[in-house]
């Protein structure tokens, strides 16, 4: 699904390889400044004093979870606030200081337990267009609504919100309504066998 400007910006798959990357789903790593956040900090004499999250966002990794897919933490900053909020919410994998993030993913990957084509990556600004690149060979990728346009342009899904807004919850929500489609499918092609079947007897 495309809304609003972003819609000229993105990089479709076919809706059939959308359902199958979506089915094996076991994991979305996240960028956290601008995604999590709106990108903002608030900042006191001591340094960083605040950063704003959404409980919204938070649901999201909730009902992922739900559905066996965990969420991992990825970013630049190295911050005891991103620390407390990761454990906030239950969150196992927490990456931070990691000024290239694509080369932090095969280690992401192993202690995880999980291959790319089972991983998403929601990201929004420059320093992650490579990891982008790499996950959307084979993974799913999405950017909040006011991402950068070269991010923009490599995401499979653009979210309807910003970062720090919900952007995150707008993205779990896009891969779980793919999976939900893709068991009224699969149930609707069991079913049309099941007739098949009755009508030879």
């Amino acid at each position: 699904m495309v809304r609003g400007e972003a819609a000229a910006l993105w990089a479709p798959l076919l809706a059939d390889e959308l359902l199958r990357r979506a089915a094996r789903l076991r994991l979305v790593i996240t960028d956290v400044d601008g995604v999590l956040t709106d990108g903002g900090v608030y900042v006191s004499e001591r340094g960083e004093a605040m950063k704003r999250f959404s409980v919204r966002d938070g649901m999201g990794v909730e009902r992922l979870r739900a559905q066996g897919i965990e969420t991992a933490f990825l970013t630049r900053e190295t911050s005891p606030i991103v620390q407390r909020r990761a454990e906030k919410l239950r969150i196992r994998h927490c990456y931070m200081g990691a000024i290239d993030k694509r080369s932090v993913l095969p280690r992401i990957l192993e202690e995880v337990g999980v291959p790319l084509e089972q991983v998403a990556y929601i990201g929004d600004d420059v320093n992650d267009q490579e990891v982008m690149a790499v996950v959307a060979e084979r993974g799913l990728v999405g950017a909040p609504l006011d991402a950068v346009p070269a991010v923009l342009r490599r995401a499979h899904h653009c979210c309807a919100r910003p970062g720090g807004c919900g952007a995150f919850r707008d993205f779990a929500e896009w891969i779980l309504d793919l999976k939900s489609q893709l068991g009224v499918r699969d149930a609707d092609a069991t079913s049309a066998l099941d007739g098949q079947a009755t009508a030879g007897r």
